[in-house]
């Protein structure tokens, strides 16, 4: 196969390329060498992989075409991917972007990142993120500024920015990041790939902890962060999600993980809340007609659709309680956790907090007991010009010509975030400008597939 070829095979996504490995269309060093020369000719302007391992990615493509070779097909056979910078890779550092842990070299991967080896991906390196991972934007002090692919001038999203762009460039064909309020989903929104949000639970998170602290129990109690995959396709989205799904010692020997199947296999018999406004986050009219467009495609499914007006009285959560009390629980756990953050809410506060969140929570679940999906902005603009200077307290956001708070943006991420719900990002259309425009899909807690199938059917169009 010719490198144009193979760089074409990727940039299908990585269920093409761990199809034409296992069949023997292609090598899988052929691939991974497309891959390197792509990065090594393309990324200089994106800054997207900043981390690059690629020696190691040599010899572990070699050892998948050996796998091969000896008969065995693992679902990701030589798929050459990128992981975000946060997730512990042996040998490689995880700073988070905080020049006070540049040096820190974990000696063991991240249960996320054994699992995509021991299934046959070839991981090149590492991909960009914004400081301690907390910014739509990606640039931090360490490895400076990640770029669109589509205009240097903007961001491509984060806190999986990194990941983002260079799925969107073509360099690689999987990404691996992580989501606490829309770290995933923003990304996949403003740059035009795939992303799933997994229901909390459902993907180890070890070794994906702040640089240094202890994580053989995963993250601080509470905290709803998951990791999950960005792609290039709904099924690439799937193909990850069964690699990655399932418990880790000792849980994996009293419990097993099956996700089930969509609630309906005909689309006709979706039932789907559209949700366009919230009460705290500005929506432009061109990320609300997106979310048109895609209500419009499911109602050619013959979904049925239903909006706020129409619900009965207390069955939709209150939304900017809900953001409240989520923006409240986030910011309390990092600041125990984090250095220079603040932790300042008492012990009964906190008791107290946590009860408002679990009403909010049976609410969320109630919810999705009437409805399939909530289809909804990941964010409530394109991609914007990078934002230097102010902290995101002071920050505001152009929407429509009005200046909006930028941490309310925060709000349309709350929703799935809160209740630890699944949500599935597909690109729908683009803008004048031709910046790409996503849509949310949440769905009910465990039903990964089904948000993933719906999206399917938006993103296909």
């Amino acid at each position: 196969m010719q490198h144009d070829d193979a760089l074409h095979l990727i940039a299908r996504g990585a269920a093409a390329c761990a199809q034409a490995v296992a069949a023997g269309r292609v090598r899988a060093a052929t691939l991974c060498e497309a891959a390197i020369g792509a990065i090594e000719a393309r990324d200089g302007g994106l800054n997207a992989v900043v981390v690059r391992d690629f020696e190691r990615a040599r010899a572990q493509a070699r050892e998948a075409d050996a796998r091969r070779a000896r008969g065995e097909r693992p679902p990701l056979l030589g798929v050459p991917m990128t992981v975000k910078e946060s997730f512990n890779v042996a040998g490689l550092p995880t700073s988070w972007g905080l020049p006070p842990f540049r040096g820190f070299m974990p000696a063991a991967d991240a249960a996320a990142v054994q699992r995509l080896k021991a299934a046959g991906a070839v991981i090149l390196g590492k991909t960009n993120v914004p400081t301690a991972l907390a910014d739509w934007q990606c640039a931090n002090p360490v490895y400076g500024r990640t770029v669109h692919p589509l205009d240097a001038a903007r961001t491509p999203g984060g806190s999986s920015g990194g990941g983002a762009a260079a799925l969107a460039a073509g360099l690689v064909a999987l990404e691996l990041g992580s989501d606490l309020m829309g770290s995933l989903r923003v990304p996949a929104h403003f740059c035009g790939v795939w992303a799933h949000k997994p229901g909390a639970g459902v993907l180890p998170i070890r070794g994906h902890a702040f640089p240094g602290t202890p994580d053989t129990q995963g993250p601080p109690p509470d905290l709803p962060s998951v990791i999950g995959p960005l792609a290039r396709c709904a099924d690439d989205l799937l193909l990850a999600l069964d690699v990655l799904a399932g418990p880790e010692m000792p849980m994996a020997q009293a419990w097993r993980l099956a996700l089930p199947a969509p609630r309906q296999s005909d689309p006709a018999r979706w039932n789907v809340l559209v949700l366009d406004r919230h009460p705290l986050a500005a929506a432009s009219q061109d990320v609300r007609g997106a979310v048109d467009a895609a209500a419009a495609r499911l109602a050619r499914h013959g979904a049925t659709l239903t909006r706020p007006p129409a619900l009965p009285d207390g069955l939709l959560p209150d939304l900017a309680a809900l953001h409240a009390a989520y923006s409240q629980q986030v910011m309390t756990l990092l600041g125990a956790f984090e250095p220079g953050a603040t932790c300042d809410l008492t012990a009964h506060a906190w008791i107290r907090l946590g009860a408002q969140r679990a009403t909010l929570r049976s609410q969320c679940f109630a919810l999705m007991e009437r409805f399939d999906a909530v289809l909804c902005p990941a964010f409530g603009s394109a991609a914007f010009v990078h934002l230097d200077g102010a902290d995101e307290e002071h920050r505001t956001l152009g929407i429509d010509g009005v200046a909006t708070p930028y941490g309310a943006q925060a709000a349309w991420s709350s929703l799935a975030s809160l209740a630890g719900l699944p949500a599935t990002v597909a690109p729908v259309t683009r803008d004048a400008q031709g910046m790409p425009l996503g849509v949310q899909v949440i769905g009910p807690w465990l039903h990964d597939r089904g948000t993933i199938e719906i999206a399917r059917r938006i993103g296909e169009a």
